[in-house]
């Protein structure tokens, strides 16, 4: 893995990795894909959809992604989770993009069955991060009437980063639009499933390094995510980032932190390890935000309903920071 490292320039060797999520609100590309439900984003739909649009969102999603974390890290991200991406060509267009194109970033992406077609997926610099393995996990969901209720996979991805391994598990669980309580279930078994790989790992390997990343759609303090942090013994910064004023959405002019980092508590361990946890945050730059009227502050979104906004996200990406020990 030194080998890796010394692709980068010695004067660019990060004193910090960033590793990054961000829920990138329905990057679709422009094509008509008969599988899925992507009507909303084509060019003729009432979206309108343009060539226009599809480019100008890549754009700002590359430099948002190019600037995370840079206040402590010479370097962009060098894992990043996403959720809400359509396909492989998003993701290609998206790695090539101008802010993009000189990061060496590779991509880790499979097709669900989710019905909108909207897949999680990892970015990572293919000179630092060396992707050893990859899969995926379906959530079984069950309808009132017994139907199954498609959603998106989890994504394990198994890598080595600064002589170490690593596992990234990336996820974007159900969302509370048919109610909190009603849907909380669905959260929940996805709970269930992420907790089941932990155990499958740990029982390769007792040590095994963990992060489990996504949009929750449950905040820190849900049952959900409790269950993740009792059962596989997960450390959650994020309890304490989210607040009355900070979060990486907003609903209701609430803010909550549907969007989360955990990780393995070996990332305390200075001793053994050569990866040390340093910080957590959202980032919320003022560029990433409205800028006025009611919903100053807030994620600038890319629509409103359907109305087109040309903004980023409808969330704000959070971050961990790990350091060499």
């Amino acid at each position: 893995m030194f080998k890796n490292l010394y692709l980068i320039p010695m004067n660019n060797i990060p004193t910090n990795y960033t590793i990054a999520f961000y829920n990138i609100e329905n990057l679709f590309d422009i094509e008509n894909n008969r599988s899925t439900n992507d009507n909303d984003f084509l060019p003729t739909s009432r979206n309108n959809w343009t060539k226009k649009r599809y480019k100008n969102k890549i754009l700002k999603l590359g430099d948002v992604i190019s600037k995370i974390g840079n206040d402590t890290s010479e370097i962009a991200p060098i894992l990043v989770g996403l959720a809400e991406v359509e396909n492989k060509k998003a993701l290609s267009d998206l790695v090539n993009s101008p802010n993009l194109q000189d990061e060496n970033y590779s991509y880790v992406h499979y097709d669900s069955p989710d019905e909108r077609g909207i897949d999680v997926a990892l970015l990572y610099k293919s000179d630092i991060f060396k992707v050893i393995h990859s899969e995926t996990f379906s959530v079984y969901l069950e309808r009132e009437n017994g139907e199954q209720d498609y959603t998106r996979d989890v994504l394990l991805v198994k890598g080595e980063l600064h002589t170490e391994q690593i596992h990234v598990i990336v996820n974007h669980w159900s969302s509370r639009r048919e109610g909190i309580k009603e849907t909380e279930f669905k959260r929940l078994e996805a709970a269930n499933v992420v907790n089941s790989i932990i155990k499958s790992l740990k029982n390769d390997d007792p040590n095994v390094k963990i992060i489990v990343m996504g949009d929750f759609n449950d905040n820190p303090n849900s049952k959900s995510i409790q269950l993740l942090q009792d059962e596989s013994y997960l450390f959650n910064p994020f309890k304490t980032v989210w607040s009355y004023d900070n979060g990486s959405s907003s609903h209701n002019f609430q803010w909550q932190l549907f969007d989360q980092i955990l990780f393995s508590t070996n990332f305390f361990d200075t001793s053994n390890s050569g990866l040390i946890f340093n910080n957590a945050q959202v980032f919320n730059s003022k560029f990433l935000t409205q800028l006025n009227g009611k919903y100053k502050g807030q994620p600038f979104r890319t629509f409103v309903g359907k109305k087109y906004k040309g903004g980023y996200s409808d969330h704000f990406p959070v971050f961990i920071e790990l350091k060499p020990s």
